[in-house]
């Protein structure tokens, strides 16, 4: 029996297309976040970026259960004294719906240079449209 090493070479990336309307948050973003790493795929290597590109299309129609909503807070610094600022998700996805899911699937990946590249192949988009159709994304069923 021989291991097998992942080598740069035998990494292919692909494009995936998920649509968030109606999705749970924290559902969602797993799975989002188990094709970034690649771990869907046999060549999966925790040491290496294996993972695949992941265009996510109606942010602003994710789905959240209980009171959440007015509850969940997002938290951010301006990097002035007493600049902590923070907001709740209803407001967040009035405003920023893209943010949402990019900081439920930031949560879910490496904190470390690795994770920083993973989730550059994230992208979200507030409605239905987006510029990756060359790409010939393929739809992700959750």
């Amino acid at each position: 029996m021989k291991t097998y090493a992942t080598k740069p070479s035998d990494i292919k990336r692909g494009w995936y297309l998920v649509d968030a309307e109606g999705q749970n948050l924290g559902r969602l973003a797993t799975r989002i976040a188990t094709v970034l790493k690649g771990k869907h795929k046999v060549i999966y290597s925790p040491s290496m970026d294996t993972g695949d590109c992941v265009v996510v299309i109606n942010a602003e129609k994710v789905a959240v259960t209980g009171r959440k909503m007015d509850e969940k807070m997002y938290y951010r610094h301006t990097g002035y004294p007493g600049g902590l600022r923070r907001i709740n998700l209803r407001d967040q996805l009035e405003k920023h719906p893209e943010r949402v899911i990019s900081a439920a699937v930031r949560g879910m990946l490496p904190h470390n240079r690795l994770g920083r590249a993973m989730f550059k192949k994230l992208k979200v988009y507030a409605g239905a449209e987006h510029p990756h159709a060359a790409h010939k994304p393929k739809t992700l069923e959750l």
